[in-house]
């Protein structure tokens, strides 16, 4: 999976219509190969962004959990704890 793609289900705050958007365009990036299309294709690649956010926002929408939502904040601190396990950190000097 494209390690750009973030998960959004079960969050507090919940996700945004722009969070479904970017995560969107970034898998059509990732399924087409294009970073930016040419003029030839970006019809069909930005109808596939919104046809692909509608159903993202959708599924989010209809998806229950007994789980409690996640904190953003200590989600994103966890991630970036990992991060500098698994890489190293970046802010130590070399």
């Amino acid at each position: 999976m494209c390690r750009n793609i973030k998960l959004l289900y079960n969050f507090d705050p919940p996700v945004t219509p722009d969070e479904i958007q970017a995560a969107s365009l970034q898998f059509v990036r990732k399924i087409s190969g294009f970073n930016k299309p040419s003029k030839a294709n970006e019809e069909a690649f930005f109808a596939a962004v919104q046809a692909i956010a509608e159903v993202s926002a959708n599924l989010l929408n209809s998806l229950e959990t007994n789980s409690p939502p996640k904190d953003r904040d200590e989600e994103a601190a966890r991630l970036k704890a990992r991060s500098a396990k698994r890489f190293g950190d970046s802010k130590s000097p070399a």
